[in-house]
């Protein structure tokens, strides 16, 4: 038996990541697309973002449903842009304006003090309006680069230097990225959650 879990995401980007760091993880579970309605995304943390994006699609499609809250997080900005990632430049979705802005609004800050990390916090919510949701997160520790570089990845990976790095996230292979990304490791914790759902459906 497959069961079904809706994907809450429009982004293209972010729907091709999913699958392809769940791979085989799960045995009998098939991620489909979600193209329902976008909620208002109010949440102060990361996980109320989830959550609420999970809900709406499970409320939907009448299926369990998974979502993410992402985002980048600059240790001397106290942990901005955060929830505000995607809009940060004032405009959600503009990757470049976003990331150009970051830079500038870092430009005099030294090496030793560029300490950042991305965030992902997923959410997973039952077809049922009694299930209990589960909430996990990945975190991907680092820093930021003085310019951009690299031609794989999206948003922020061209100014992300992951610990243990000298390239930026967008200069990781595909495969390099997926096995170490803040996703990879919030998927991880999501797994044995998915696999539960998969074998009590069975």
């Amino acid at each position: 038996m497959t069961v079904r879990v809706v994907l809450a995401t429009h982004n293209q980007h972010k729907a091709r990541e999913f699958q392809e760091i769940l791979g085989d993880a799960v045995p009998g579970l098939e991620i489909v697309a979600y193209d329902g309605p976008t909620p208002v995304e109010d949440g102060v943390d990361f996980a109320a973002n989830a959550l609420i994006k999970a809900r709406a699609a499970a409320a939907a499609t009448g299926l369990p449903a998974l979502a993410d809250d992402s985002g980048i997080c600059v240790d001397v900005m106290g942990g901005a842009p955060g929830i505000f990632s995607a809009r940060w430049a004032g405009r959600h979705g503009d990757a470049e304006a976003n990331l150009r802005l970051l830079l500038d609004q870092l430009a005099e800050i030294g090496d030793a003090d560029r300490g950042a990390h991305f965030t992902a916090t997923l959410a997973l919510v039952g077809a049922g309006p009694q299930s209990e949701p589960v909430v996990v997160q990945g975190i991907w520790p680092g820093r930021i680069a003085r310019e951009a570089r690299g031609e794989h990845g999206h948003g922020y990976d061209p100014i992300f230097i992951p610990a243990g790095e000298e390239r930026t996230a967008a200069e990781l292979s595909p495969d390099e990225k997926n096995a170490e990304s803040h996703r990879a490791r919030a998927f991880a914790a999501i797994v044995p959650a998915l696999r539960d759902l998969v074998s009590t459906a069975g």
